[in-house]
C-alpha cells in the first residue's frame, strides 16, 4: 500500500511539473511566435521596417514570400526574406502619434505703468 501512494505522489507531481512549464514556458512563447508571425504577415507597401541584421528600410514592394526594401540616401533596392524583418517602425497607414501636452501655466501679464509712475521711478538727468 505505501508504494502505491508514493508512486501516485510521483506521478502526480511530475503532472504539475509539467503543467507549470507549460503554463510559463510553452504558451507564452507560442503566444510571442504568433504576433510575430502576424507581424510578418501583415507587412504591406511603405512600412518602414528593421531587419533581424539591424538593416532600416521602407518596403517598395512585397511578393508572398520576400520583400524589396529601399534603404539609404542612394535608395539602394534589395529582395530580403519575410522571416528577416524583426520589428515595423512606422506604418503607411497610422497617423503619428501625438503626445498629449501638459497644460500651460497661465502667466500673469505685466501690468502696464502708468506715465505718472513711469516718471517718478526714472531717474532725473540734470
Amino acid at each position: 500500500m505505501g508504494n502505491n501512494n508514493q508512486l501516485i505522489g510521483n506521478i502526480v507531481m511530475l503532472v504539475v511539473i509539467f503543467a507549470a512549464f507549460y503554463f510559463f514556458l510553452i504558451r507564452p512563447q507560442k503566444k510571442k511566435d504568433k504576433q510575430v508571425q502576424d507581424m510578418r504577415n501583415g507587412l504591406q507597401v511603405g512600412d518602414e521596417i528593421v531587419t533581424i541584421g539591424g538593416i532600416c528600410g521602407k518596403i517598395v514592394k512585397t511578393k508572398p514570400d520576400t520583400i524589396v526594401i529601399q534603404v539609404g540616401a542612394d535608395r539602394v533596392k534589395f529582395e530580403m526574406m519575410r522571416w528577416a524583418v524583426s520589428s515595423v517602425t512606422s506604418t503607411k497607414n497610422t497617423a503619428p502619434v501625438q503626445e498629449e501636452e501638459e497644460p500651460k501655466k497661465v502667466t500673469p501679464k505685466r501690468l502696464k505703468k502708468s506715465d505718472a509712475e513711469a516718471e517718478e521711478e526714472a531717474p532725473e538727468e540734470k
